[in-house]
């Protein structure tokens, strides 16, 4: 059948008037959508603070916000609210620093050895979990975290602030078609003045690497004011410290020290690290030299104990709004591996992981500089919105009071990064980058799950919006 042309005209246009209503409802969100509170002036009153500092929650405080500056804090019957303010009844509620997380990625595994990079997901994922400073650990894809940082910084995008580090400096063994394969010293000296060059901000070194590679590369980062962290396997931890290196990656889940062994320059096979590691005694002199040697050369240490709980049998699996957020196919082979873990096939046992994960507390009792991030890699599972939370509740499952657990990530890395003059903790003063819980998470560590509103430099973003538009994503872009 034939329309005539003027009831062909009519039909054609009312299809192309349903397609474009279709289409405005389907019009993805917008960073603008997200926002919840923008007012110059907003004074949350009657709320519970934890400001970084490690000090005890403080009830019934209020704070005010003005032009992205906290500018008042204390005691509600004491801090005057201005007349013109955005006035934000937080009674029921606790504010604390946005994250500062130093062991994170913009990419995220496909399966195999591939690594998708998340430039649309993760930035804004990171900020709906409590993130507003980063620092990658180890990049894919250096010129788009650059330009994805650069973005962020010029406001045409929302995510943390973010300090970038360049491509994995790594040599023969690992094998990911994306990673560069360093061919000695000079190539590694050659690869950090590259990247400096291009605005890296900091360098990690990976489990390959040779000592005089690790030198030659800390030597010629130090030169550029840039640091250099690492995960380390056939360098060990005490090697890397006689080195000049400044953070170490991962707590010692990964530290070959104890390797009986080991030699030089050479990753152990096998199971070696990992059953060194189960034998280990935590209070031994052994560990105590090694945590010693550490802390008197200033190395700053990094837990990501989200990572490493994907690997143990009896762990929970990622929450629900984490696995809403996967890929479809990506979420599948997520929990194809989980459910083998489950049964008791996990890499660590419990035990081992809960005495390495107290041997990170240990190490901060004795005055070393402990630092938080969540590593969304492994098998997947560890999920930017969501792990950042869970990162805190690990370490207090590790013996962590709560405030203490916050500091380590939140004033800790602030420090590390050199930004705590601006962020990191909740300070007259400071950039108003803060997080909104309900409930009292000091009291109930599990209420930090509940986190509706992030603050960035005073604009408050609401983070189930942010969840819902980024349903599907992680592990597609």
């Amino acid at each position: 059948m034939t329309l005539k042309p003027a009831l062909f005209t009519l039909a054609l246009a009312g299809l192309l008037g349903t397609a474009s209503a279709t289409a405005a409802d389907a019009k993805p969100a917008t960073d603008k959508d997200f926002v919840a509170y923008d007012q110059p002036l907003i004074a949350f009153t009657h709320a519970t603070v934890i400001d970084g500092t490690g000090s005890k929650a403080a009830r019934d405080q209020t704070l005010v916000i003005e032009k992205g500056r906290i500018t008042a804090l204390g005691k509600s019957s004491k801090v005057k609210v201005p007349q013109d303010a955005k006035v934000i009844d937080a009674k029921g509620k606790t504010l604390m620093p946005g994250f500062v997380m130093v062991h994170e990625h913009m990419f995220y595994p496909a399966g195999g050895v591939e690594y998708n990079e998340m430039s649309y997901s993760f930035p804004r994922l990171y900020l709906a979990g409590g993130t507003t400073t980063m620092r990658t650990a180890g990049s894919m894809m250096p010129y788009a975290d650059i330009n994805v940082r650069d973005a962020i910084a010029s406001g045409k995008t929302i995510g943390p602030d973010m300090d970038v580090t360049g491509p994995y400096l790594n040599g023969p063994g690992l094998p990911i078609p994306a990673v560069h394969v360093l061919s000695g010293a000079d190539d590694a000296e050659r690869t950090v003045n590259y990247w400096s060059d291009e605005g890296v901000t900091s360098y990690k070194a990976y489990m390959q690497i040779s000592r005089d590679e690790l030198k030659r590369a800390i030597d010629t980062a130090h030169a550029r004011k840039a640091k250099v962290t690492a995960h380390l396997c056939s360098v060990t931890y005490r090697e890397a410290v006689d080195l000049g290196i400044d953070n170490l990656e991962h707590g010692f889940f990964v530290a070959s020290d104890f390797v009986k062994d080991k030699q030089p320059d050479a990753c152990p096979k096998g199971t070696g690290v990992a059953d060194s590691l189960a034998g280990v005694d935590a209070k031994s002199a052994e560990v105590k030299s090694l945590m010693k040697d550490m802390i008197d050369h200033h190395v700053a240490l990094t837990s990501t104990l989200t990572v490493f709980e994907t690997f143990v049998a009896g762990r929970p699996k990622a929450p629900q709004g984490a696995l809403d957020l996967m890929l479809p196919e990506v979420r599948a082979q997520y929990e194809a591996t989980w459910d083998k873990v489950k049964n008791g096939k996990g890499r660590i046992s419990p035990e081992t992981y809960l005495k390495l994960a107290r041997m990170e507390k240990q190490y901060a009792d004795a005055g070393g500089l402990l630092l938080a991030g969540t590593d969304p890699t492994g098998y997947g599972g560890v999920v930017p919105g969501y792990s950042s939370k869970r990162e805190v509740e690990l370490l207090v499952e590790a013996g962590f009071g709560f405030e203490q657990a916050v500091k380590v990530a939140t004033a800790n890395g602030a420090k590390y990064l050199g930004r705590d003059d601006n962020v990191g903790t909740l300070v007259v003063g400071k950039r108003a980058d803060l997080v909104v819980i309900d409930g009292d998470p000091a009291k109930n560590t599990s209420d930090i799950e509940h986190m509706p509103y992030v603050f960035k430099n005073g604009v408050g973003y609401d983070t189930q919006k942010i969840f819902d538009a980024t349903r599907d994503t992680v592990g597609l872009h």
